[in-house]
């Protein structure tokens, strides 16, 4: 079977994350149809998680692609971009303010971003609730998508856009993730002005980094005045069932934190503490570095599904660029095959450079840092 022209083939993304959605995006500016199917009931049935900066080299030129900076512009939190660094006595002992004009990498909320790009997309695109069990069909001809609600589709072309336990992915290669040896448990603060002024003080605008060699804190500020704390420690990934305990056993988690970081200081403490509702445990996954295929006709990756590394920055910036350049490829080829072998050929030597670089880097949140090492960046994606 000869490829299909873009223009004549069926389309299909799956998983409406920041790099689906903008990869619809930008093929549908073009005239291309597409459809990206979510396994969330609705776009309202999850929360969507905390803050993420966005790059001036990667993830802006996604969205300037997408015809959507000057709406992300209005939205984001540039006074976000400030960073310290705080020792676990509680002290500020490295700041950086952003320049008045500063833009390389604001912050918005992942679920403004999120419903930034569904506003850009017409009715009809996303097709909730429908969760993919598998991809097959022969590499020559359609690939058939079939659903956990019982349905099928056949597509020309399958986008795993899928994230982390990305079901295309086993389309292409039979890489999973696996665990880095570093968790994080994410713990929420809401109306931190009026109900944690001290805690607002000391994070600042943007976010707050301390660690002592065996765990770490990471704090960011998120929009409407909430925040969010990453408690960060090289644990087994079972370690709270281990533990005897369960997800919602919220004091008797804190209890355990706390006999931990028993030698930080009460200020940092209340990052532990104070927070409002229950942890949630996000161990660190990363797929293998480097992580490549051979090119396979009808079905290709992008974001964490291609790549899975720590959260240090990337995760959603290269979603996004690997989002338009994927799609401007197929504007731009002949055939569906072209585009994809042209697309492979960009994306995945700088995955690939760019895990290197990453490979081991959770463990990078918990080292202290030297006098002259840069603030760090983590994109929560």
């Amino acid at each position: 079977m000869n490829s299909p022209t873009p223009a004549d083939a069926r389309i299909a993304v799956i998983g409406a994350g920041p790099g689906g959605l903008t990869c619809a995006r930008v093929l549908q500016r073009h005239g291309i149809a597409v459809t990206v199917y979510d396994r969330d009931p609705d776009r309202n049935s999850r929360n969507q998680g905390g803050s993420l900066d966005l790059h001036d080299d990667n993830g802006q030129i996604a969205l300037r692609e997408a015809g959507l900076l000057t709406e992300f512009f209005a939205l984001a939190r540039f006074e976000g971009q400030e960073m310290r660094r705080v020792d676990p006595a509680g002290n500020v002992i490295a700041r950086h303010v952003p320049d008045e004009d500063e833009t390389a990498r604001p912050e918005i909320d992942r679920g403004q971003l999120r419903d930034l790009l569904l506003r850009s997309l017409p009715a009809g695109t996303v097709q909730w609730g429908r969760a993919l069990d598998s991809v097959s069909g022969p590499a020559d001809g359609a690939r058939t998508l079939r659903f956990t609600d019982g349905t099928a589709v056949e597509a020309d072309l399958v986008i795993g856009a899928d994230g982390a336990f990305s079901r295309v992915r086993a389309a292409v290669s039979p890489a999973t993730p696996h665990y880095t040896g570093v968790g994080f448990l994410e713990a929420r603060f809401d109306d931190m002005e009026t109900a944690h002024p001290e805690l607002a003080e000391l994070v600042g605008e943007g976010s707050a980094h301390a660690a002592d060699g065996e765990r770490g804190l990471f704090a960011q500020r998120n929009s409407g005045g909430h925040m969010r704390v990453y408690i960060m420690r090289r644990v087994p990934v079972d370690w709270i069932a281990a533990a005897g305990l369960r997800p919602e056993d919220t004091g008797a988690i804190r209890a355990r934190l706390l006999r931990e970081y028993a030698d930080w200081s009460p200020r940092m403490l209340r990052m532990i503490t104070d927070n409002d509702g229950p942890y949630v445990d996000r161990p660190i996954l990363a797929l293998p570095v480097p992580h490549t295929w051979e090119t396979a006709p009808g079905v290709t990756l992008l974001g964490d599904a291609a790549h899975l590394m720590p959260p240090l920055g990337v995760g959603v910036n290269l979603a996004m660029l690997d989002a338009s350049e994927l799609a401007l490829s197929l504007v731009r080829s002949a055939t569906v095959d072209d585009a994809v072998r042209g697309y492979e050929k960009m994306m995945l030597p700088r995955s690939a450079g760019v895990a290197r670089t990453l490979e081991g880097g959770a463990e990078f949140l918990l080292a202290v840092p030297g006098p002259d090492e840069a603030l760090p960046g983590a994109d929560r994606s």
